[in-house]
């Protein structure tokens, strides 16, 4: 199941606690599309070979960011002409548009609805305003709600929504509001991301300067469990370490990063994979990003994964997901090492084995890291 992601850079502001490439670069939106529009006819030949090699097809397009509903729905159209002129799009079931709810009007919902998009993934963070603040967050509680009831009425039938908790000085009542006023709005999807001081943000220069702190970890669980509960009591059920869904309604463009299927990663800072050893990357810089893509090259790096590499990954993401590693993707030596290293964590409770797969329980996940470190050569 091929995928194609195109990352939208521009941000109005930027939140204090995140780590993935933005610029609020404004006045460049237009030369940018006209530059992912050049970078796919460039690498289009390529991945469509790839992927016919394969014996796979293009299934999923998913616009990130940034900020991508920064950009006018005819600039969304045009992307979306330029990868149909390209390639077969006859078995695409989703093509998903990252949104700040403070961008989406009635009319700028018709118009995405219009222009192909089928998914909506809004990054809500929280409902509550004195949250949003805090984490510098430009739209407000009201219009998050305000945001998904437009989109139903707009002919949206898959709403994703993100939320956050260990936000500094939250607490249990305020998260407890947020995933009731979630369930209330009777999302397709919901992710949810405990709060990561990552280094080179400005939260994380707030921590260091003692103007935050990190939430308990004790309170940390008691929100997880909370949201598990409530979710799967409303039919939300968690299938992913982040990730809640109603049947059928599991992101397949994220599907396909947990499964290892290929993807052609478009614009400033995107990644791309071939399926098997190849990695890509484009620079997180939109500055020599265009100036490369403006003289007919690309700005590529790459990676060739090593066996090992590839290993550890499938380790990794496997244990990610409701479903767990799957041996039979595995060299028998490697079972070998997978069933020896998990006997322990099997014996007190945090994996679980099957005749084909090995899963993390609810009380693995909260030590997922130590498991799949554990795990990996």
């Amino acid at each position: 199941m091929a995928g194609i992601y195109i990352h939208i850079p521009f941000c109005k502001s930027r939140c204090i606690y995140c780590d993935f490439y933005s610029t609020t670069r404004l006045q460049d939106r237009e030369e940018y599309v006209r530059c992912i529009e050049q970078e796919l006819a460039l690498r289009a030949p390529a991945f469509a070979q790839q992927m016919a090699a394969q014996g796979d097809v293009l299934k999923t397009v998913y616009f990130g960011g940034g900020t991508p509903s920064m950009l006018c729905e005819n600039n969304i159209k045009g992307i979306l002409q330029a990868i149909r002129k390209r390639f077969c799009c006859s078995h695409i079931e989703e093509i998903t548009l990252e949104a700040n709810p403070g961008d989406l009007s009635e009319e700028k919902l018709v118009g995405l609805r219009k222009a192909g998009i089928n998914r909506l993934s809004m990054g809500v963070q929280s409902f509550q305003d004195t949250l949003l603040h805090r984490l510098s967050r430009r739209h407000s509680g009201a219009e998050a709600i305000a945001a998904v009831r437009a989109a139903r009425r707009a002919g949206f039938e898959n709403i994703s929504i993100d939320l956050m908790y260990g936000l500094p000085q939250q607490t249990m009542d305020q998260w407890i509001a947020d995933v009731e006023q979630a369930i209330q709005l009777d999302v397709e999807h919901i992710s949810a991301y405990c709060l990561t001081y990552e280094e080179g943000t400005p939260l994380y220069r707030m921590l260091q300067k003692g103007e935050v702190s990190e939430l308990d970890e004790e309170l940390c669980n008691r929100m997880q469990d909370y949201l598990e509960e409530a979710l799967e009591k409303n039919g939300v059920n968690r299938y992913e370490i982040s990730n809640y869904a109603k049947d059928g309604y599991r992101s397949k463009h994220n599907g396909s990063y947990w499964t290892g299927a290929p993807y052609l990663g478009l614009g400033a800072g995107a990644h791309s994979y071939d399926g098997a050893y190849l990695r890509q990357w484009n620079p997180d810089d939109i500055v020599t990003y265009m100036a490369t893509i403006q003289k007919g090259e690309l700005p590529l790096e790459d990676e060739v994964l090593s066996e090992t590499d590839r290993y550890n990954e499938s380790v990794m993401l496997g244990l990610r997901t409701r479903e767990g590693i799957q041996l039979n993707r595995f060299s028998i030596a490697d079972r070998a090492k997978i069933l020896t290293e998990s006997a322990s964590f099997l014996r007190e409770g945090l994996l679980v084995q099957t005749s084909t797969s090995i899963r993390a329980t609810h009380a693995g996940m909260r030590i997922l890291n130590m498991i799949i470190e554990a795990l990996m050569k």
